[in-house]
C-alpha cells in the first residue's frame, strides 16, 4: 500500500519545479542589472520599454524575466506605482488572438474565447489598464514561434500601444524571449522599437556555474546533509555538456526521488547516475554494442571500480582493466594503448576523463561515470562480453 508518511530527503520539492522562481537567481545578476537599467523609464517617467532575451534552452531566460517582473511589481508597490505583468508561452499559444486573449484573461478570467476581434480585445485591455492606472509588462516566451507563424503584426500593435496616451502615460512594455535572434523576423516598423542594444544575451552555463546553481537548489529542496559535494559535482558535470540548468534541476529532483524510493535517507552518486539514465540516457544499447572488446573491458573496469565513488583515477582504472583482461583471457594493452582506450570512451560521451583539480593530490586524470549507474553498466557490459 502506498505510504506518504515515510521520511523523505526532500524539505521542499516544489523548489525543483520548472515554475518555481527563487528569490536569488545564481549567475544571472548581470542580466538582471541590464533589465533594471532598461526599465528605469517605466518607474521614473511612465514611459514604456522593450527588451529581447536571447539564449539556448536552460540558460535562465524565463526565470530571469519572471524574477525581474516580480521584483519590478514589488518595487512599484513600495513607490506608489501600479505595475503588473503576465507571461504567454507562444509555443502553446501561437496565434495573435490566443496571445492577446490570455493577456485580457489576466484581468477578466471569464472573458469569452471567441466573438471578439484582436482590435476589440486590445481596446478592452486598454480600458482595464486605464481604469487601474496600471503599467503592464507582457512577456512573450518563445516569441520566435509566434513571429514565424503569425508575423510581427501583434508585436507592432503592442509596441505602439502607447501612442494613444491618456494623461501622459504609456501602459504596456514588452519582453520577447527567444532561443534565436529574432530581429530578422521583425519588420522595420516593429524592429525600430526593439533597439539591438536592448537585446540581452544568455550564454550557456559553465560547469562551475552549474555547480553553484545545483548547490543552491539542493539547499532549498533537501534536508541538511542529504546531498554531498560529490553528488552535487556529478549533477553539474552531467548537465555541463549542454550548459542547461533546467536539465540539472530535473536530474536533481529525480536523484532525490530515487533516494526516497530506496529509503536511503540521503543521495549518492549512484542516485545521480540513475537519475541521469531516466532523464536523458545518452548511453544507448547501440553505443555499448559498437565498442570493441578492449573498450568493453576498460568500461567493465571502470564500472567495477567506481561503485559508491564520485570518481576514480587512471591508476585505479588501469589496475582493474588488467584484472578484467585476465578474467576474460585477454592480453592487457600497454599504458599508452590503454590511455587511447580511455580517450575513446571519453570522446563517445560514456565517461568523463579530465585532469584532477583542487582537493586531489598530485597530477592525474580522474574518471567519472556520467550516464548510468555503475551496477547497471557492469551488468550490461558483462552480458556483452560473455556473449562474444
Amino acid at each position: 500500500m502506498w505510504d506518504a508518511t515515510g521520511k523523505s530527503v526532500f524539505k521542499d520539492q516544489r523548489t525543483l519545479s520548472f515554475d518555481y522562481v527563487p528569490q536569488k537567481l545564481v549567475h544571472r545578476e548581470e542580466q538582471m542589472k541590464r533589465l533594471i537599467m532598461l526599465f528605469r523609464p517605466v518607474l521614473n517617467s511612465d514611459f514604456s520599454q522593450n527588451a529581447v532575451l536571447i539564449g539556448s534552452v536552460g540558460t535562465g531566460k524565463t526565470a530571469t524575466s519572471k524574477r525581474f517582473c516580480m521584483d519590478l511589481k514589488e518595487y512599484g508597490e513600495k513607490h506608489q506605482k501600479t505595475i503588473d505583468w503576465t507571461i504567454v508561452n507562444c509555443r502553446q499559444r501561437n496565434s495573435e488572438s490566443s496571445v492577446i486573449l490570455q493577456v485580457v484573461n489576466h484581468f477578466q478570467p471569464n472573458f469569452p474565447d471567441r466573438g471578439f476581434s484582436i482590435t476589440e480585445m486590445l481596446q478592452i485591455l486598454r480600458k482595464d489598464l486605464e481604469k487601474r492606472k496600471m503599467h503592464m509588462v507582457i512577456v512573450l516566451d518563445e516569441a520566435d514561434v509566434l513571429l514565424k507563424k503569425a508575423g510581427p503584426d501583434l508585436v507592432y500593435k503592442l509596441t505602439r500601444f502607447g501612442e494613444e496616451k491618456v494623461d501622459g502615460r504609456e501602459y504596456i512594455s514588452l519582453v520577447l524571449i527567444s532561443q534565436k535572434n529574432i530581429f530578422d523576423l521583425l519588420d522595420a516598423a516593429s524592429a525600430s522599437t526593439f533597439k539591438r542594444t536592448n537585446a540581452i544575451e544568455f550564454g550557456k552555463y559553465t560547469y562551475d556555474e552549474l555547480k553553484d546553481i545545483v548547490a543552491h537548489r539542493a539547499e532549498l529542496a533537501f534536508h541538511d546533509g542529504v546531498m554531498g559535494d560529490d553528488a552535487v559535482d556529478l549533477v553539474a558535470e552531467v548537465a555541463s555538456e549542454w550548459g542547461d540548468a533546467r536539465f540539472a534541476i530535473e536530474i536533481l529532483e529525480k536523484t532525490g526521488m530515487l533516494a526516497d524510493e530506496e529509503g536511503a535517507g540521503s543521495t549518492s552518486v549512484e542516485h545521480v547516475r540513475g537519475a541521469k539514465a531516466e532523464a536523458y540516457s545518452s548511453i544507448t544499447e547501440s553505443k555499448l554494442t559498437d565498442l570493441d572488446r578492449h573498450q568493453r573491458l576498460t568500461l567493465l573496469a571502470i564500472a567495477r571500480s567506481v561503485k559508491g565513488k564520485a570518481f576514480i583515477t587512471t591508476r585505479e582504472t588501469e589496475s582493474a582493466y588488467k584484472v578484467a583482461c585476465e578474467e576474460y583471457e585477454e592480453k592487457s594493452r600497454a599504458h599508452t594503448a590503454f590511455w587511447g582506450l580511455m580517450k575513446d570512451l571519453d570522446a563517445l560521451g560514456i565517461v568523463s576523463a579530465k585532469k584532477s583539480g583542487p582537493g586531489i593530490s598530485g597530477k592525474t586524470t580522474v574518471i567519472k561515470l556520467l550516464d548510468i549507474p555503475a551496477k547497471v553498466l557492469e551488468q550490461k557490459v558483462t552480458q556483452l562480453l560473455d556473449g562474444e
